[in-house]
């Protein structure tokens, strides 16, 4: 089963569950995702595996670029999934993946569920 970690180590949530994975001798991939950010196809995976009913639950509302892009009136997912593609400080943080199932590590113990 293959692990990934959406991290950002500037974000004290991801580091912390970046330590529970490490903690537990986990193996997974970091996916630094401002640094390379997941196409659209992936986001949409992750929509899906996250069983989020839309892909805005899966977006920092709080950032700049989802006021700027007026995000909060578009109603079309697939926009949605672009917009965080092409601006990744709107993907929700960390996010684990864990085979066919994810979790956003907000609270931790979502994490936890995932791992079992």
């Amino acid at each position: 089963m293959s692990m990934k970690l959406y991290h950002n180590p500037r974000c004290s949530k991801s580091r912390a569950t970046k330590a529970l994975l490490d903690e537990r001798n986990l193996s997974y991939e970091t996916v630094l995702y401002l640094e390379t950010p997941p196409d659209t196809d992936e986001l949409a995976a992750l929509v899906a595996k996250l069983g989020l009913g839309s892909a805005r639950d899966m977006m920092r509302k709080g950032e700049d670029a989802y006021a700027d892009l007026g995000l909060a009136s578009v109603s079309d997912e697939d926009a949605l999934i672009v917009a965080m593609s092409e601006h990744p400080r709107l993907i929700e943080r960390p996010i684990v993946v864990n085979g066919d199932r994810a979790a956003i590590g907000r609270p931790i113990e979502a994490v936890v569920d995932i791992l079992k």
